[in-house]
Order: C-alpha cells, then sequence, then structure tokens
C-alpha cells in the first residue's frame, strides 16, 4: 500500500509540475508596457504634435458622416429603401444587407476619386514631397469636383445666396462647406425622383388588386398581402436590381 501511494505521489508531482511550467515560461517573456498620460508640452513642436493628433482622432470619428454626405452613399441608400418600401417587403432586405450593398457600390462609384486621392496627396505626403496643407488642399479637390458634377446649380446658388458670398472665379473658389449641403440637396431630390418612379408600377399593381377584392366582395382582406407576390414577380421578371444599379451608377460615371 505504501508503494502505490509513493507511485501516486510522483504522478502528482509530475502533473504539477507540467501545470506550473508554462505559468512560468510564460512569466519570463517581457510584456510591452503602454501608457497614455498629460504631461505639460516643453517645446513647440510637443504641442503641434498633440493638435495634430486631437485632429487625427476628429477626422476619424466624422468619417462614416465624410462616406455618407461626400459619396454616391446618400442616393444608393434612400433609392434601396423606395425598393423595399414599394415592394411592401417590411424588412427584407435587411438594413445590414441594403446597407452593405449601398457600401459597396460606393467604392466601386468612388475608385477612380480614391485612386487620384492616393496620387495627388497620400503618397506625395508619406513621401515627403508636400506638407500636410498641401495633401489636404489636394485631397479636396478630387472630392469636390466630384460633387460638383452632380450638384444642381440651383442648389449651390442658394447657399451661396445664404452665405451672402459673390459667385467665385473656378469651381476650386468654393468652399467646402457650400459644396457638401448642396450636393446632399441635389442627391435627395434624384434619389426622390427614383423613388417616385419606382412607386408608380407598385402603386399600379395595387389599384389593380384592391378593385378587384372588391369586386368579389373581399373587402376584409388586405390588398397589401395579396399584390406583394405579383411585386416581387414583376421586379424579378423584368431584373429589377440589376436595372437600378446600373442607371445609378451610369449615372454617376458618365
Amino acid at each position: 500500500m505504501f508503494r502505490k501511494l509513493k507511485g501516486d505521489g510522483k504522478v502528482i508531482l509530475v502533473l504539477m509540475l507540467l501545470m506550473v511550467a508554462p505559468v512560468v515560461l510564460h512569466g519570463q517573456v517581457g510584456i510591452p508596457k503602454i501608457t497614455i498620460g498629460i504631461e505639460e508640452a516643453k517645446k513647440p513642436e510637443d504641442f503641434v504634435l498633440a493638435i495634430r493628433i486631437v485632429l487625427l482622432l476628429t477626422i476619424l470619428s466624422l468619417a462614416p458622416s465624410i462616406l455618407i454626405m461626400m459619396t454616391s452613399f446618400t442616393r444608393l441608400i434612400v433609392v434601396f429603401h423606395f425598393i423595399r418600401t414599394s415592394l411592401a417587403t417590411q424588412t427584407a432586405p435587411s438594413n445590414q444587407i441594403l446597407i452593405g450593398l449601398a457600401l459597396f457600390i460606393t467604392f466601386f462609384i468612388m475608385k477612380p476619386v480614391l485612386n487620384e486621392i492616393n496620387a495627388s496627396a497620400i503618397q506625395p505626403y508619406i513621401n515627403g514631397e508636400i506638407t500636410q496643407k498641401e495633401a489636404i488642399d489636394n485631397a479636396i479637390k478630387p472630392l469636390k469636383k466630384f460633387m460638383l458634377k452632380q450638384t444642381r446649380p440651383k442648389d449651390l446658388e442658394l447657399f451661396l445666396d445664404l452665405r451672402g458670398e459673390g459667385r467665385p472665379a473656378t469651381p476650386d473658389e468654393l468652399a467646402l462647406s457650400t459644396v457638401v449641403p448642396a450636393f446632399i440637396i441635389s442627391e435627395l431630390k434624384t434619389a426622390f425622383q427614383i423613388g417616385f418612379l419606382l412607386y408608380l408600377p407598385m402603386l399600379l399593381i395595387d389599384m389593380v388588386i384592391a378593385s378587384t377584392l372588391l369586386s368579389l366582395g373581399m373587402m376584409m382582406l388586405p390588398p397589401i398581402m395579396i399584390s406583394m407576390p405579383f411585386k416581387i414577380m414583376l421586379f424579378v421578371l423584368v431584373d429589377g436590381w440589376h436595372l437600378i444599379v446600373e442607371s445609378m451608377v451610369k449615372g454617376f460615371i458618365q
């Protein structure tokens, strides 16, 4: 019995060593220490660096708004929601699918603009060929050109008049704070125009189904429930997603 207990003790000792060994080995590996603190700036360069970090964090926090307001995303997502509402499919496709589709199409549309920004602003700044201010100015120019191409002159004149500014000699002199809201209004109007055209055939189907049910005396049966399959069938037969995406992408590219 004593020998058996002695053998079991050796086994337990080996198991304990195996359990403790990884902890000991892990403790020998140095872990980097990261600290964030607030200290008094001793040099002007330290203060400038802190301001740059704050500006960078601000830009990163505003990145979703920049994506929505200065690209083709606004028109795409509004039209996609009009499609879902006109088909009366409630939550199909879901918001995640519509937003994801709008994002990927936005990247496809904005790729030439992003390539121009990379060639004229990002790469020269990384290589030290231009200053930070020049890089920002070079990055704004392609975006402004893209927005002005889709902005109605009427909307642009509205914000110029509200600000009390005269007409600039060249489009490059227009302030970004004037171009962006004018661009958003123009995009919303275009999206609502497309949504109106999408609703017309669906409204016609609703009217036909409602009049048919009324003539059959089925007044208690919701017309939307009966018309939804016909709407989906019509949308699929005409290849609706292909036609709508094609027309919107060509509207931005051409």
